[in-house]
């Protein structure tokens, strides 16, 4: 699945996904491998078990986030 190119320059990963303000969703524009940030800041493959803690991990933050800003608004 790798393409030349990643193995003689190596990936260039962009955010494909923000999960939270320190944890995102990263992949190779050319040969879509899929990686993500681990909980000391390294990115790590993004195998099933971390995409499922990854949307656990998101939908916990934005219902924090969404707590925050009623309590703002009142």
């Amino acid at each position: 699945m790798n393409t030349i190119q990643c193995s003689v320059f190596g990936h260039d990963f962009i955010v494909s996904k923000d999960i939270t303000a320190h944890v995102k969703e990263y992949q190779c524009k050319h040969c879509k491998k899929q990686m993500t940030t681990n909980a000391n800041g390294n990115l790590i493959p993004l195998t099933p078990k971390f995409k499922r803690i990854n949307s656990v991990l998101k939908s916990v933050y934005y219902k924090k986030e969404k707590r925050k800003e009623l309590i703002l608004d009142r």
